[in-house]
Formats: structure tokens, C-alpha cells, sequence
């Protein structure tokens, strides 16, 4: 028993390090960034932030330039939902901009995306005896699919550190929260993200690759892939714009997680994203809470509700990869994500 904490906690240390390093990275590259003589401060006369120049008619931000550019280009009217006294939200304004920049899964980039089959290779040539090993065939398949998924799936660790450390408040947090949080959540929030491009029958990555439901259950289990379709069909049916998506996915990622030193710290955080999303949520959809019309069996439901469920399909996702742990030595995966899940790498690591 004594052994197999060790082990755990050698594992734990591996990841946190790994994580730890590509945060100490961006806190660097941020703090060059920020040695540049300080400009005088001029706010958006919109929401408050500092203002880049004079665009369409006001003094404002970049992020305000953008949003009239996309309300002009797609001529979308807008009107206030509190007669005319709510605020412009900078949370959610900078939680939209998160979402844009690290998620490969927004409206505009999946536009033109070209879907292509992932394809099992033959296992062996014509031979009596290997074809009659029904079950060695099926491992193989399995090894293969895990090792395609890992490749794709890999990118979107530094993508979720990068969104993490734009989460309003993520990064007063202790270091040792924000591992836990990344490490954790990392499953839930890439959920959140690819859930736009998942849909019953299949799961398409941002290479335009599509993984199919067959396949998913080849390597995880019938059940377990049930409830994790059954989610994204239901977070879509939420009809989320990316801004939405990205309050809720910060939320997810502010969800209290066994371990952590700042409990409040972390809850409070998470209030303030799902107030923005709210909000968020009013202004496009005029409705006075967080659900939209023609939601199915989500309506009614708050979104905020959604959260439990996906964290519980975060906890079955882990137990599943004792699959991967016994199995390690035929799986060749891409470190960082052998790190984020605990897969270990080396015969210490079973000792």
C-alpha cells in the first residue's frame, strides 16, 4: 500500500512539473512582454479596458473594434435587455477573446473544415492463423485508434494552459491550484471545446479527421461513450455562441476538485464566470435565464447544471485509462499527454 502511494505521488510530481514548466514559460514571456516603456492610459469608452484608437465613432479597445466590425459585417441590430441600463461585461468580453485565440473549435475556423475518415489499417497479410485471433486483432485496432487520438488530442494541453492563464482571476490563484485545475479539468474543458464538432455518429478533430462512434467505443466502452454523447448532444442543444462557450469552459475549468488549497477562492471564481454567462446568455438569446427555445430535453435545465454530469463523465474518463496504464508498453504517446493522465513511461514507474 505504502509502494503504491509512492508510485502515485512520483506520477503526480512527473505531471506537475511538466505543467508547471509551460507555466513558468508563459509567466516569462509575459513579463518580457510588459518591460516596454508604460504608454499613457486611455480607456474604451465602452467597457473600460485601454483603448487601442479612435474606431467607428469611439474611443475603444480592440476587442470592442471587433465586435462593431462583426455587428456591421453580419448586420446584426442589437438591443438591451435591461432597458438600457446593463453594463458591457469585460470578463466576458476577455473570455470570448480566450476562447477565439486557444480553441480551434470556433464558428469561423470549422467553416471550411474538409472531414475525412479515420481509417483502420489492415492488421496483417491474408494468414490463417493470425486472422483466427479474433481478440488480437480487436487490441490492435484498439492500440492504434488510442495512438491516433492521443496525437490529436496532445495539442490542446498548451491550447487549455494558454486559455487557463486568460481566465479572469486563474492566475492569483496558487501554483499549486492551477496544476490541480489544469491537470484535472484539462478531459472536461477539451469536451466543451470539440462537443461543436461531435454529434451522435462521430467525432471530428481540427486536421478535418473524424473518429466514429464505432471506434470510440473500440477503445473506451459502449456505456460510458453513450453518456459522453449524450452530454455533448446536450450541451449543444444549447445553441452556445463561442463567447458562450467560453464562460462555460472557464467555468468547468474553476470547478472545486479534491486537493485544492483555496476552495472559496476557486468557487468564487467560477460565480462570477456563470453570472457572466448569465448575462451573456441574455443578451443573445432574450431569455431571463441560461436556457434557449428548442433545447429538448435541455429545457429548463440551467447550463450551470451541466457541470456535475460532465465532471462525472471526467471521473469515469479516468478510471477508464487503467486500460492505457496496464498497456503502456504498446502504446507509443505522445509525452505531454502521458503526463496530463498519468500514463506511466518507464518500469520505475510500476516498481
Amino acid at each position: 500500500m505504502i509502494k503504491c502511494r509512492v508510485i502515485l505521488q512520483k506520477r503526480a510530481k512527473a505531471v506537475c512539473s511538466i505543467i508547471a514548466q509551460k507555466l513558468e514559460q508563459h509567466y516569462v514571456a509575459a513579463d518580457s512582454n510588459s518591460s516596454t516603456p508604460a504608454k499613457s492610459f486611455v480607456p474604451c469608452k465602452v467597457c473600460g479596458d485601454k483603448a487601442s484608437g479612435f474606431h467607428y465613432g469611439v474611443t475603444s479597445c480592440e476587442g470592442c473594434k471587433g465586435f462593431f466590425r462583426r455587428s456591421i459585417q453580419k448586420q446584426i441590430e442589437y438591443r438591451c435587455l435591461r432597458d438600457g441600463k446593463c453594463l458591457v461585461i469585460r470578463l466576458n468580453r476577455n473570455l470570448s477573446q480566450a476562447h477565439h485565440a486557444h480553441c480551434v473549435f470556433t464558428d469561423e475556423s470549422t467553416k471550411s473544415l474538409v472531414r475525412k475518415p479515420m481509417v483502420i489499417p489492415p492488421t496483417s497479410p491474408e494468414d490463417p492463423e493470425a486472422a483466427s485471433s479474433t481478440a488480437e486483432t480487436v487490441e490492435t485496432q484498439r492500440i492504434w485508434l488510442w495512438q491516433q487520438f492521443a496525437a490529436r488530442v496532445t495539442p490542446s494541453v498548451q491550447r487549455v494552459v494558454e486559455f487557463a492563464k486568460r481566465v479572469p482571476g486563474f492566475c492569483e490563484l496558487t501554483q499549486d491550484d492551477q496544476l490541480i485545475l489544469i491537470k484535472v479539468g484539462f478531459f472536461e474543458v477539451w469536451l466543451c471545446h470539440i462537443s461543436k464538432m461531435t454529434t451522435d455518429t462521430s467525432m471530428t478533430f481540427e486536421d478535418g479527421t473524424y473518429i466514429t462512434r464505432q471506434q470510440i467505443e473500440l477503445m473506451y466502452e459502449p456505456d460510458f461513450v453513450m453518456s459522453l454523447l449524450q452530454f455533448t448532444t446536450s450541451l449543444n442543444s444549447y445553441q452556445l455562441s463561442d463567447a458562450e462557450l467560453g464562460l462555460f469552459s472557464g467555468a468547468v475549468l474553476l470547478s472545486e476538485r479534491q486537493g485544492l488549497n483555496d476552495v472559496k477562492a476557486v468557487q468564487k471564481l467560477q460565480d462570477r464566470l456563470l453570472e457572466g454567462l448569465r448575462i451573456q446568455n441574455d443578451r443573445n438569446h432574450s431569455l431571463t435565464n441560461d436556457t434557449v427555445p428548442g433545447s429538448g430535453s435541455s429545457s429548463g435545465v440551467s447550463i450551470a447544471q451541466r457541470i456535475p454530469e460532465l465532471r462525472a463523465l471526467g471521473s469515469r474518463h479516468a478510471n477508464l485509462l487503467d486500460w492505457f496504464r496496464r498497456n503502456w508498453t504498446k502504446l507509443k504517446l505522445p509525452p505531454l499527454f502521458a503526463e496530463i493522465f498519468d500514463i506511466p513511461k518507464c518500469e520505475e514507474d510500476l516498481q
